[in-house]
Parts: C-alpha cells; structure tokens; sequence
C-alpha cells in the first residue's frame, strides 16, 4: 500500500510540474425535434436557428492549447442506441447547425478552424440515461489535440446522427469533454 501512495504522489507532481491540469466542460441542449432523425442528421436546440455546441473555457488562456481525453454523449432517454459523431472546431463553423437537418461538416470553407472528429459508439443503457463513452483505449479519435483561436478560450462542435432514431421533444443531449489543459 505504501507503494501506491507513493506513486499517487509521484505521479501527482509529475503531472502538476508539467503544468497540465484536467477540466470537464459539460453542454446541455434539448433536443427539438418530436419524432425520427434520419442517419446524417444534426442535432442541435432549434429547428431554423440551432446554435454550434459551445465548450468554453477547455484552456487556461485564449489561444493556448490542449487534448481531449475523454468524451461522454448522455441523453436522458432510455434505450436510445444511435452512433453519434462531434465535428470540433476554434471557431463557429459555417456547416449546418440547425436541428433534424442533413448535415453538412465538413464544409470546406471552415477547414482551417477544423480540429478533428469524436466518434461516439452506439449508446446504450441499463435502465437509466442512454449514454456512450470514448478513451483513448477506445475507438474514436482519442486523444485530440487543439489549438483555440488567439482570442478563444473555447471549441465549437456539431453534433450528428449516424443511424436513425425517434426522439421525444426536448430530449436533453448532454456532451462532456474531458481536457488536458497545457
């Protein structure tokens, strides 16, 4: 046991002398759409004027750096089995944000502020929140480095469908990131 504690310490230090923290950053929409999302399509809060999913504060200072090492897609609906990918950006992309929409990231056009993609495996539950998970040990894309923007502390995603599935209005979404700030 001493042991144990001993390398807890260790790598404590270690880690804390490298000057990298951990932060969670949580996003919660409720989802518009009453009824089916086709395979492809955006989730989002608003039908004609959905907004990007807005992950603020993931560095310590605008324009620094970090890596995603942990993301969690909840939702508060039981038995919901879609596969869901977050397209990640240092800026507000200009693909398709609305919700219930065929998704167009990536455009393109927002190439330069596009960090990377986090593909979520199909969620699934025990009775509570459908929910999905991915690590670095997982598929997915993990770990993710980023560089925000010079005057941005923060990362905007759209959230897609891979399968179809029906939804109940107002279905609150939850995404929770996982940061390595350096």
């Amino acid at each position: 046991m001493a042991n144990a504690t001993y390398e807890i310490w260790a790598d404590w230090f270690q880690y804390h002398e490298e000057g990298k923290e951990l932060v969670n950053v949580s996003v919660t929409k409720s989802l518009a759409a009453a009824g089916d999302y086709a395979a492809g399509d955006v989730l989002s809060e608003h039908a004609t004027s959905g907004t990007a999913w807005t992950f603020s504060g993931v560095v310590k200072q605008n324009g620094c750096s970090g890596e995603i090492t942990k993301a969690q897609a909840i939702c508060e609906t039981t038995g919901l089995t879609p596969r869901l990918t977050l397209y990640l950006f240092m800026a507000t992309p200009t693909s398709q944000v609305n919700d219930n929409v065929a998704n167009t990231a990536l455009l393109h056009a927002d190439l330069a502020k596009y960090i990377g993609k986090i593909d979520f495996p199909a969620m699934e539950d025990l009775g509570g929140d459908s929910e999905a998970i991915v690590t670095p040990s997982t598929y997915g894309n993990l770990p993710l480095t980023f560089t925000c923007a010079s005057a941005d502390d923060a990362l905007y995603g759209i959230l897609v469908t891979r399968d179809a599935f029906t939804n109940t209005a107002t279905n609150d979404m939850t995404i929770v990131l996982t940061f390595e700030q350096y």
